[in-house]
């Protein structure tokens, strides 16, 4: 999952507000969570509520095991990348799978597809 920020965080707060046990990766105030384990309904349920009511203006969730639920990553269930972007104070998602190009407002210059990302989780 990715986050973008619209407001600055300290890494400080970054780490006093984050779930403990969870893996998290921060880039340029984006943060990208895996899903990596039947976890997934608290990334597809609970960090979307946390995460439009702090005002995350953009997260990732990439599902490259295809685990979460088909209302999230559709049926047949197969891996995703969900691109969640706040707008007027909701998320609207888009997903990516496959050869699909992403398109990311926090990175408008990317040029990578949702397979290179399941490719590099794994090596």
């Amino acid at each position: 999952m990715v986050q973008f920020l619209q407001k600055s965080i300290t890494f400080a707060e970054f780490i006093q507000w984050k779930p403990a046990n969870k893996r998290y990766e921060l880039h340029d105030g984006v943060i990208i969570e895996q899903v990596v384990s039947s976890n997934w309904r608290d990334d597809y349920y609970k960090k979307y509520g946390e995460y439009e009511g702090i005002g995350i203006p953009e997260y990732w969730i990439v599902d490259y095991l295809g685990l979460g639920g088909r209302k999230f990553i559709g049926n047949p269930k197969q891996p995703t990348v969900s691109i969640y972007v706040l707008v007027e104070g909701e998320y609207q998602v888009s997903q990516f799978r496959g050869d699909d190009c992403l398109q990311s407002v926090a990175f408008p210059n990317l040029q990578l597809t949702a397979e290179q990302i399941f490719q590099s989780v794994s090596c």
